[in-house]
């Protein structure tokens, strides 16, 4: 048996790291709300991080927000910024520091829930003030993901180990045509993959008019106006045959199986650059108001790292979990747990022995999220 179908079948419990998995020190802070001290807090995590300019200064930074549901599915009627989405007021200090150490453009991007028009008109929909965001830095820029947007052409990105699920993802020019990617997701719980971080925030950088359950047989469909549970999730429809197809349709049809394989794909094809996890205010016990049982946490949080792995191992402990817990363990009650499998690729290490973390320790920032 091949170590592919050794890893296809989930055979094992525990995932072993791949020996070129790299780590990198994580900052951690407090920050007790989306204040005027907001962009100084952010910022004193990039000091600890030894500085930003060196990663950005002349670049494209690629923003990818985390924006999950509908803007119309709100939690107890609260803004969308304090319960399931990136805040607003996050996303313009993060611009405003890019901009201050020198990047030279800042694109804003993100899949919109079955959506294929402009995502400024999707940030107004979400209660964001587009003009304030876009006065933040100078050379800011933003892009729907969810279709081919303003490019002429998606790009394909590959697997370098050949992937779990499939070997290359067909995604908005935006993620080939920029220096600097970064992920910046809320701390929360996810019903499918247990956690989700910065990792699983790029479960959205795939564009629904190829993946998604209206995608075209064919072509894309450019105006998406679905999900991708079918394609995804459950591995019931192919994506567009325009696109590269499953390495394995005999695999398990499970989302538990599916997502997080898709997620490790993700990153390995599309590395993030830089990590930054909004814990201030978020939600626990899911994802979105769509989840039984949510509740809103106030965490006063923020973590932010150079690599993602690393960076969501770290994000793991504070929630209270162990970051190399296997399938049945919580969070990973009922799927596979992502960080390993990224590991496994080679995108990071979800080895706490091997992470240096600055600023509060993993003992003075806990904060479990299950009662």
């Amino acid at each position: 048996m091949t170590r592919r179908e050794w890893l296809l079948l989930g055979g094992a419990s525990v995932l072993r790291a791949a020996p070129q998995a790299p780590s990198a020190p994580v900052a951690v802070g407090r920050c007790a709300s989306y204040g005027d001290d907001l962009a100084a807090a952010l910022g004193d995590l990039f000091r600890q991080l030894g500085g930003i300019e060196r990663l950005v200064r002349g670049k494209t930074v690629t923003v990818k927000l985390n924006l999950t549901g509908s803007p119309g599915l709100r939690f107890q009627g609260r803004p969308l910024g304090v319960t399931h989405y990136t805040h607003p007021r996050l996303a313009a200090a993060a611009a405003h520091l890019f901009g201050k150490a020198g990047a030279r453009r800042i694109r804003f991007v993100e899949s919109c829930w079955a959506s294929g028009g402009p995502l400024e008109e999707y940030l107004l929909d979400s209660g964001w003030n587009v003009r304030a965001l876009s006065s933040a830095a100078a050379g800011i820029e933003f892009e729907n993901t969810n279709n081919l947007g303003k490019g002429k052409r998606y790009a394909r990105l590959k697997v370098p180990s050949g992937g779990y699920i499939y070997p290359a993802y067909d995604l908005n020019h935006a993620y080939q045509d920029t220096d600097v990617f970064v992920s910046l997701a809320k701390i929360k719980n996810h019903e499918t993959c247990g956690i989700t971080l910065s990792l699983k925030n790029c479960f959205g950088n795939t564009p629904a008019s190829i993946y998604g359950d209206d995608a075209g047989r064919d072509e894309p469909n450019e105006s998406p106006g679905k999900g991708r549970v079918e394609v995804f999730h459950m591995g019931k429809r192919a994506p567009s045959r325009s696109a590269p197809q499953e390495l394995d349709p005999a695999s398990r049809r499970e989302p538990g199986f599916r997502v997080p394989r898709i997620v490790a794909d993700l990153v390995s094809a599309r590395p993030v650059d830089l990590a930054i996890l909004d814990g201030i205010e978020t939600v626990t016990g899911g994802e979105g108001p769509w989840i039984e049982g949510l509740r809103l946490v106030k965490p006063g949080l923020l973590i932010a790292g150079l690599n993602p792995v690393s960076t969501d191992a770290v994000a793991a402990t504070v929630m209270g979990y162990d970051p190399r817990a296997p399938r049945g363990v919580p969070p990973f009650r009922t799927c596979d747990n992502t960080l390993l499998l990224a590991e496994a690729h080679g995108v990071g290490s979800a080895d706490l022995k091997r992470i240096e973390v600055r600023g509060l320790s993993l003992a003075e920032a806990r904060f479990p999220f299950e009662r």
